[in-house]
C-alpha cells in the first residue's frame, strides 16, 4: 500500500505545470508587454505650459504601443493555455 502511494506522489511531484517551451513564450509575452509600456510612456514637457501635441499624439503612443500589449497579452494567454508536448516513446 505505501509503496503505491509513494510512486503516486514521485509521479505527481515530477511533472511540471509548465514546459520549457511554454517559459520561453511567456517571457516572450512579457518582452512584448514591457516594450509596449516602455514605447507608451512619456512625453512629459520641459515647461508646463505648453503643449506639444507631437509627443502626445505620436503613433508610437497611439497605435504601435497598445498594438504591442494586445500582442503581449494574446502571447501570455496562448503560453498558459498551451497544453506541453508529452514525451511518450513507444518502445
Amino acid at each position: 500500500m505505501s509503496t503505491k502511494t509513494n510512486q503516486t506522489k514521485q509521479n505527481n511531484t515530477s511533472q511540471s505545470l509548465f514546459s520549457k517551451d511554454n517559459y520561453i513564450l511567456m517571457i516572450a509575452g512579457l518582452i512584448l508587454l514591457g516594450l509596449g509600456f516602455f514605447l507608451m510612456a512619456g512625453g512629459k514637457s520641459n515647461d508646463p505650459n505648453v503643449f506639444d501635441a507631437k509627443e502626445v499624439y505620436s503613433s508610437t503612443r497611439i497605435t504601435v504601443a497598445p498594438i504591442l500589449i494586445i500582442l503581449g497579452f494574446v502571447v501570455e494567454i496562448f503560453a498558459i493555455m498551451r497544453k506541453p508536448k508529452s514525451d511518450t516513446t513507444n518502445d
